[in-house]
């Protein structure tokens, strides 16, 4: 039997593959983090951390930071040092050196260097000769800040240092505060995007694969993004019956997040006020690596204590256990893979961001801003000008028992969302224990205004 040409239809409108060119362009200018680079600039005007502390024994412990290679280590008086990984004599690493009471000594020919890079001692040479040598030369060092089990370093100019940040959220009575990190192979800024992405919480923590936190995280909520000096909010307002679960994520400029709990909320039980399950740190090691400094945060404003385990703050980070075989992976993706997915440094150009993306738009939009501020010669935003009192933070969850709306209940839930967020930006300033008491008393207020009958 014969086949006539006829019998034979090919659709050849889908198969674009051949004629869809990308483009190769990084963005560099948000993206690249050595020295000397507009971001590394940029980035080196802030604290960042560096280290967990119950990891730093008593060797120097080889790090990169930013691109440079450095040595953290611990000197026998307990003082922290971070210094340049090679010796200005001839070039050794110093992470084979020798801690002392004060500072370490390289182990090539025992050039002793204090913890804030000073020459001490150049054994072996004429006293003249030493004396002239310590005269002229440093090793690079950064400055150090040791706070609940993290190391932080300041790397930028010594005297454009900033005060060590102290927000809101460190400092919340009743909270246990477990340091981790969570390591991505890829750029940064594709890891920072995440938390001003509100809905893909909906599709990669739930639909896609299983729940990896809880049922309510599968609703695609009313989006709605917020700007406030550093910071970048979105706030993801859900509907979970005839309860509205308020979710803020939030980015403080340039690389500090938050988010609401992980397993505390399913937008089924009233909470009001409710805070950040995780606060960490976004930090570039280089180009294509970063690791995510944080605390998870078990308490009756974070996640329950029942998660303080090892695998605990994996899990809070991102649904999932960071290491696993690849087939498990693949069936089970989170935050991890579809960051490193994108590729080492993900090429903007070759994106089609929607209205859910504003955060991601606004955020890197805001962050440019502030690099072209550095570049000329200005200061960036800091948000420790918050002189005197703990810098306000927003991130958390709240829910109210509000039923939906016979109308367009999408507007009453966008209309709510700002609502509650100006509630929040209105107690800047005051003390804790007060922004506590009177955001809790005007969500009640919204609660019993929507649905007077409500019963807590």
């Amino acid at each position: 039997m014969s086949i006539e040409k006829d019998d034979i239809k090919v659709n050849l409108k889908g198969f674009a593959g051949h004629g869809l060119i990308h483009s190769n362009d990084s963005d560099d200018e948000i993206t690249l983090v050595g020295s000397g680079t507009p971001a590394g600039e940029y980035l080196r005007r802030y604290w960042q951390p560096v280290f967990i502390s119950s990891e730093l024994d008593d060797l120097p412990v080889a790090i990169k930071i930013l691109g440079e290679d450095l040595v953290l280590f611990r000197d026998k008086s307990s003082q922290l040092g971070l210094v340049h990984k090679h010796c200005p004599h001839r070039q050794a690493s110093l992470e084979f050196g020798i801690c002392h009471e004060t500072g370490i000594q390289c182990c090539y020919h025992g050039w002793h260097f204090d913890v804030d890079g000073t020459l001490i001692d150049v054994p072996g040479q004429p006293e003249h000769i030493a004396d002239i040598i310590k005269q002229r030369v440093r090793l690079g060092a950064y400055p150090t800040h040791e706070f609940k089990g993290l190391i932080f370093a300041y790397l930028g100019p010594i005297d454009e240092k900033p005060e060590f940040p102290i927000y809101d959220s460190l400092d919340f009575e009743d909270m246990d505060m477990v340091p981790y990190k969570a390591p991505f192979k890829c750029n940064w800024l594709q890891v920072l995007d995440a938390i001003v992405d509100p809905i893909h919480t909906s599709f990669l923590h739930s639909n896609m694969s299983r729940e990896q936190f809880s049922e309510g995280f599968g609703e695609v909520g009313q989006i709605d993004f917020f700007e406030r000096d550093s910071w970048i909010l979105g706030c993801n307002t859900r509907r979970v019956g005839d309860n509205v679960w308020f979710r803020i994520n939030e980015v403080v400029l340039p690389n500090f997040t938050q988010a609401g709990a992980a397993f505390a909320a399913d937008g089924t039980k009233q909470i009001y006020y409710g805070r950040s399950s995780f606060t960490r740190w976004v930090v570039p090691i280089d180009d294509e690596t970063t690791i995510c400094y944080a605390w998870a945060n078990f308490g009756d404003r974070g996640d329950p204590h029942e998660y303080n385990t090892p695998e605990g703050p994996e899990l809070i980070e991102q649904g999932e256990i960071f290491d696993r075989p690849y087939e498990q992976r693949q069936r089970f993706p989170a935050d991890r893979e579809a960051c490193e997915g994108m590729g080492p440094i993900n090429i903007h150009k070759n994106e089609n961001l929607l209205t859910s993306d504003q955060g991601v738009a606004m955020m890197r939009q805001r962050i440019r801003e502030q690099i072209r501020t550095v570049s000329s010669g200005k200061q960036p935003y800091l948000s420790s000008k918050h002189v005197g009192m703990p810098i306000p933070t927003y991130g958390g969850d709240s829910v109210l028992t509000i039923p939906k709306n016979k109308g367009d209940d999408d507007s009453l839930l966008s209309k709510l969302a700002h609502e509650f967020v100006e509630i929040q930006f209105q107690v800047d300033g005051k003390p804790e224990k007060e922004r506590i008491k009177v955001v809790t008393e005007k969500l009640k207020q919204i609660q019993l205004r929507e649905n007077p009958v409500v019963t807590e």
